[in-house]
């Protein structure tokens, strides 16, 4: 039986019901994580144009006022920070017709220009969705797990949870965790030995050498090349940029100016610290992780799942692996104002996501293990004690989904 290919992706709904609200819609995420094909998917009938393709390029920049005249509507501009000027030329064009929605979709790969050209140009008139590679649940095609609607809404209660069933197995979790969620290398590798690593190798090079020579031109690259591979031994922990500056022998603000770098072009996730406790004093540093847990294995070199899970990273890799599978899956579903963060208080109470929204405070802890004892549960019982948050969640590789005591809930990695 031949692979799927194609497979359906959780925002398709999102997408589809904010072409109806707004006049354009935006999607923006790392090279290669599937947003082309996603577009051609959901609107097969419209024009479609890659402004990397020198043609499509050459058509629209040499009179956009002219090609839009045309096109005005039913269309794809696909990689636009590659010509941020569409924006200016797009307001025009959207406020001559104002009332319609669901006239453009634009895809992004870099973000400081796109950021740039949204607020000047576009604020109100278009949605803007952050894409990432697989979520685990995308590559086995089960749809987005029914987790989601809980934890989202305000009204759950924790014994809401007990209910819920996967459709994933723990092996299938695992094969994810470890390879990443970049589709190529994630479908493909299973099928062409040594395809990963080789993907891996030149999909980095193509980032350093032409995104992020094209967005910041006056960099050093070679010392940029140098910081991602130092960054992969911080990775999943506060990060100590003064120690990473020694390393590298640049500036502080060199380190910093990097991190947003990565940061905005969709690499790595900065997480800021929960400091909204006033009963606690907590810690303020960042912490950050490689939102592709396969890309980090890759820097590690760390060669196949049974070398991971004996490797000294594999429980901070496994913490970051989950986090982002949260994230991604609740920017799938219609929930807003949503704000994610770890919390660390100066006595080491710590818990390693904590999600607030229109639902409330949801604490978060994420443990490697599959059984569980009476220390991990401290952190979410002291923040829920200190907050008044309805429940907290424990994720690990246990069997089933299950109450821990009163308040927090034991959700295996398969089921989120």
């Amino acid at each position: 039986m031949g692979i799927n290919r194609i497979k359906k992706r959780h925002l398709e709904r999102k997408i589809n019901t904010l072409l109806t609200m707004f006049p354009v819609v935006a999607i923006v995420g790392p090279r290669q994580c599937g947003k082309s094909t996603l577009t051609k998917q959901l609107r097969p009938d419209w024009k479609y144009y890659d402004l990397e393709s020198p043609d499509d390029y050459q058509l629209i920049s040499s009179d956009p006022v002219a090609f839009f005249a045309i096109h005005h509507s039913r269309l794809i501009l696909d990689e636009v920070q590659q010509y941020p000027e569409i924006f200016k030329v797009l307001r025009g064009v959207i406020d001559s017709d104002r009332g319609t929605k669901g006239r453009f979709v634009l895809t992004g790969s870099s973000s400081p220009d796109i950021v740039k050209g949204i607020t000047e140009s576009l604020a109100g008139r278009i949605a803007v969705l952050e894409m990432g590679p697989f979520k685990q649940s995308e590559y086995v095609e089960s749809g987005l797990p029914p987790l989601y609607k809980l934890l989202t809404d305000e009204k759950t209660d924790v014994r809401d949870f007990l209910s819920v069933e996967s459709s994933l197995t723990l092996a299938q979790t695992m094969h994810v965790w470890f390879s990443g969620g970049f589709p190529e290398p994630l479908i493909e590798s299973g099928q062409i030995p040594g395809f990963r690593i080789q993907w891996m190798e030149n999909y980095l090079a193509n980032y350093v050498l032409r995104d992020i020579r094209m967005l910041f031109p006056r960099l050093n690259i070679h010392n940029f090349r140098r910081f991602l591979t130092l960054l992969a031994q911080f990775s999943g922990n506060q990060l100590n940029m003064s120690e990473m500056a020694r390393a590298l022998e640049v500036s502080v603000t060199t380190i910093k100016d990097y991190l947003d770098i990565i940061h905005q072009t969709f690499l790595w996730r900065n997480l800021g610290p929960y400091t909204k406790n006033s009963l606690k004093k907590v810690q303020k540093a960042k912490k950050g992780f490689f939102r592709d847990s396969g890309l980090w294995h890759y820097f590690l070199k760390i060669n196949d799942l049974d070398s991971l899970l004996v490797h000294p990273v594999a429980g901070i890799s496994f913490e970051s692996f989950v986090i982002e599978e949260i994230i991604r899956g609740i920017q799938s579903t219609m929930a807003t104002q949503l704000e994610f963060s770890y919390y660390r208080t100066v006595d080491k109470s710590e818990i390693d996501l904590i999600i607030d929204g229109s639902m409330g405070l949801i604490p978060i802890e994420i443990k490697l293990s599959s059984s569980v004892n009476r220390s991990m549960c401290r952190g979410l019982n002291n923040f829920l004690c200190d907050t008044n948050a309805n429940y907290g969640i424990l994720i690990n590789r246990g069997k089933r989904i299950e109450l821990l005591d009163e308040k927090i809930l034991q959700i295996p990695v398969n089921f989120i």
